[in-house]
């Protein structure tokens, strides 16, 4: 479900890019996976159409740790956003696949749809947490040629651009719910972590800034660790404080 390059666009506040769900089939990726040596907790994402494609498709993987399903690509035809739309087929998706394991499953929202809503009705169907937020539409011309860069036309907007969004959707989804928040979109430092945290998130994902440099984990981790020890906290000492303030 990938698509033709160009499918990236770098732009100054972030990436553009219309990859596509390109991932290998299941069985070739579960393959892959097997060499795989637990050096951390392993989460696989899933994307389908139904809720017997993401049930199936957790039977391939018994070496994840736990699932992320993808109700919010922006750019995927009959999958991810056009999917998380349907509440209904998303509580049905959440059931199944909560119904064929036993392990934490999370479900990825986007500001596309109403997340608080859509939230609630993922912590009811029994989810063990959501990840906010997706990419977010979006589109460039290159005015030479006046036609769309992006093979596709348009694809998702991520990096720095999207930031204040994703973390206001974290404000607001920790105001009503009761079960952790992954927050993503734009964190391109430490600071950004701390924010996300701050707001209500159990915990962070990082993707546009991998673009630039692989060693971002290093680099926030021990710049997390000296912030904390000026205050003497633990990182889970601190989630959603800013509320409190």
């Amino acid at each position: 479900m990938g698509y033709r390059n160009p499918c990236v666009v770098n732009w100054s506040c972030g990436i553009l890019n219309a990859v596509g769900l390109a991932s290998p089939p299941a069985r070739e990726f579960a393959k892959e996976l097997e060499k795989f040596k637990g050096e951390c907790p392993l989460i696989v994402s899933l994307f389908g159409s139904k809720p017997e494609d993401f049930e199936r498709l957790v039977e391939f993987f018994p070496m994840a740790d736990a699932f992320e399903l993808n109700l919010s690509c922006p750019h995927a035809e009959k999958a991810g956003l056009e999917v998380g739309k349907d509440e209904e087929l998303v509580e049905e998706i959440i059931r199944a696949v909560k119904g064929s394991t036993k392990k934490p499953i999370f479900a990825k929202l986007s500001v596309h749809m109403n997340v608080v809503e859509l939230g609630k009705i993922c912590e009811d169907a029994g989810v063990d947490g959501v990840v906010v937020i997706n990419t977010i539409k979006g589109l460039a011309i290159d005015v030479i040629s006046r036609k769309p860069i992006l093979s596709n036309v348009s694809g998702g907007v991520s990096g720095m651009a999207i930031k204040p969004i994703a973390l206001k959707c974290v404000w607001d989804l920790y105001e009503e719910l009761n079960i952790p928040i992954i927050g993503c979109g734009g964190i391109t430092s430490w600071k950004d972590v701390v924010e996300f945290v701050l707001a209500g998130a159990t915990a962070v994902q990082i993707g546009s800034a991998l673009f630039f440099s692989r060693h971002v984990f290093e680099s926030f981790s021990e710049s997390l660790k000296s912030y904390l020890r000026i205050y003497g906290e633990d990182l889970h000492d601190i989630i959603g404080i800013a509320h409190k303030t």
